[in-house]
């Protein structure tokens, strides 16, 4: 069975696909993230279909994406030559100044034998709407061949023959050193007819992986980050940029749904939708990374589908912002590994999480520190938003980790209310913005007390009242409520680690939440140790662990969600938003601890996050401008 580790991202901004070892991808939906799956063979080994190219006889491979960008390399070794497959997604810059994404709904694959000769084997075999039945295969012509079913069409291309069966499409190729042939899967829509006319040529197959690999390398050469571990920070944000729709901004938490979080277990979510906390802290990561364009794009996004009372928006939203995602089991799918059931939608969607606001009023300080403009109407939200967290913080909820339980006082929640009210004081009287400062500054002292109160026994539990420990307590100091070096800190991180660390790794917590069976360590959790021993004046612990981290990666540098201590196996959806976030964010801290000229005093509360981006901009200000008309005040702040 393949792992989840074995498995490579390719992606065109619209959608994304998942390559294995052996040169099969055995994920992919087209038009969408989150449209029905054309191969999902991932998910099922008999019913999922795939689209595969790799050599017939025995091989070993090795893989690679092409420097700086998202196409990724396979080299097959046979023992009569050596096969090189080239994926990708192709994308295209559209739009009068080259500003939209645009994309061919397909995935282009080139096969080059580079050195002896390989006999290479071709099958696509597409089962739409995740794997429900079996579509119409006819060939149109010696090089083309029709794939219709549902709402759904591939149309296979290729410079060389292709065979078409009842069920897929295959063909051999003889291949000697220095030839190559060509394959294409587009996806339409059933209603459209193509005609064999409309087959590309070699030309047309070479502009595209041209295109594609321009587009990459433009978008990545735009990272301002130069500190250590260059290459992982580069990676990590090639992959966030894979996983953002273009058409609307939005970002999805993974490509991928029902990868589960143990092995033959029942926690198998879809990820496939934007989560408001994921999409704000992971385009705080791109922020300080230098792409304040993804940040506009998210903005727009947000205001576009939040439109309407403050008090309706939900914590996660359609990519194109819908908001019903029902939560539907797909019982004719075994599963990967046998883990069932195989979910699509997510019945979390209206679930009371009362940290999102504090999540979307800390981007948007940061964006507007950055010198992002917070317009009339954005503040009218975002006021609104406030004044929700004013109404409703004394309420119990599912919190950020979405327990299917009762509601609790999770210590994270009304943390991040506080958040939520602290930025929201800091942005009204650092841009003069109406507000009624005198209650928003009582309802933050409350919360203040609240939170404070929590730690009774000394340290913050997971909830008001439980003695169990949570990881998500770790941010306490990196949102500057409390400096890293208080002693309720500072027990807060003995009992985290004492409690929830296995080999290096940390369990988000180990408390009933309502679900059967278990998971794996979240990798997420033990990056925030990293901010915190960093900002803590222990570097050389908090590179250690970092450097541990790294190597958790696959061998492309992609993460999934979870991965188990021991082992290191990767668990859950694939590749994560959050955890490439969180590496781009601990990576930025430890660059601007290392730069400070005096290091940071773990005596004073400070944002983390903002800590990071006042050395970006101040790196930045001694080299070029970040863009344009930067604000006069944001200059300023550069020179600091």
């Amino acid at each position: 069975m393949r792992r989840i580790a074995d498995y490579a991202l390719v992606g065109d901004c619209h959608s994304a696909a998942l390559v294995g070892r052996d040169g099969a991808i055995d994920w992919a939906c087209f038009p969408r993230f989150d449209a029905p799956a054309v191969f999902c063979r991932i998910l099922d080994a008999r019913k999922g279909g795939c689209f595969a190219v790799a050599p017939v006889e025995a091989f070993t491979s090795t893989r690679a994406y092409l420097e700086d960008s998202n196409v990724l390399a396979t080299t097959f070794t046979t023992p009569r030559g050596v096969l090189e497959v080239v994926d990708c997604m192709p994308v295209f810059r559209g739009g009068a100044e080259g500003t939209h994404v645009g994309t061919r709904h397909a995935l282009l694959r080139r096969v080059r034998c580079l050195s002896g000769e390989v006999l290479a084997s071709v099958v696509v075999a597409p089962r739409f709407e995740y794997g429900a039945f079996v579509p119409r295969v006819r060939r149109t012509s010696w090089r083309t061949v029709e794939v219709v079913g549902g709402a759904d069409a591939l149309w296979v291309s290729s410079t060389h023959e292709l065979v078409a069966t009842d069920d897929a499409v295959h063909a051999r190729w003889t291949l000697r050193a220095g030839e190559e042939a060509w394959v294409e899967a587009a996806w339409t829509p059933s209603f459209v007819e193509r005609s064999p006319a409309d087959a590309p040529d070699m030309g047309d197959y070479r502009r595209r992986l041209d295109d594609t690999l321009a587009f990459w390398r433009t978008w990545i050469d735009r990272c301002a980050y130069s500190g250590e571990h260059v290459k992982e920070v580069r990676r990590s944000a090639l992959t966030l940029k894979a996983l953002t729709y273009a058409p609307t901004g939005a970002l999805v938490a993974a490509p991928t749904t029902s990868l589960p979080e143990q092995w033959g277990g029942t926690r198998n979510w879809d990820y496939r939708y934007t989560w408001l906390r994921d999409a704000s802290l992971t385009l705080i990561s791109l922020l300080v990374s230098g792409y304040r364009d993804e940040a506009d794009a998210f903005r727009h996004w947000l205001r576009r589908t939040s439109a309407g009372r403050a008090e309706d928006v939900q914590i996660m939203y359609g990519i194109e912002g819908h908001r019903l995602l029902p939560e539907v089991e797909l019982s004719h799918l075994d599963g990967h590994g046998g883990a069932r059931p195989v979910r699509v939608g997510n019945g979390a969607v209206k679930q009371l999480q009362l940290d999102v606001p504090g999540e979307l009023l800390e981007a948007t300080w940061l964006y507007s520190r950055a010198g992002g403009p917070v317009t009339p109407s954005n503040w009218a939200f975002l006021s609104g938003l406030v004044e929700v967290v004013c109404r409703d913080w004394r309420r119990p909820d599912q919190g950020l980790w979405e327990i299917r339980d009762e509601p609790r006082h999770f210590v994270h929640s009304k943390l991040y209310c506080w958040v939520a009210l602290d930025r929201a004081l800091r942005l009204a009287k650092s841009l003069g913005l109406p507000a009624p400062l005198e209650r928003w500054e009582r309802e933050r002292e409350a919360l203040r007390r609240y939170v404070l109160a929590c730690a009774a026994d000394g340290w913050f539990p997971q909830a008001r009242g439980s003695t169990a420990a949570d990881a998500s307590t770790l941010l306490i100091p990196a949102v500057g409520f409390l400096p890293v070096a208080h002693p309720l800190v500072r027990r807060t991180v003995e009992q985290v680690r004492a409690r929830l660390e296995t080999e290096g790794l940390l369990y988000r917590y180990l408390a009933p939440d309502g679900l059967a069976g278990g998971e794996g360590a979240f990798l997420l959790c033990s990056f925030w140790l990293v901010d915190v021993l960093a900002h803590d004046d222990r570097r050389d612990e908090a590179e250690a662990l970092l450097s541990r981290l790294l190597a958790l990666s696959n061998d492309v540098g992609l993460y999934a969600e979870e991965a188990l201590p021991r082992s290191k196996e990767a668990l859950g959806n694939f590749p994560q938003a959050f955890t490439h976030m969180a590496l781009v964010s601990s990576c930025a801290q430890l660059s601007a601890v290392r730069a400070a000229s005096a290091r940071p005093s773990p005596d004073v509360p400070r944002d983390f996050a903002e800590f990071a981006l006042e050395h970006l901009l101040s790196r930045r200000s001694r080299q070029a401008p970040w863009s344009q008309g930067m604000p006069l005040a944001v200059e300023a702040l550069a020179r600091e």
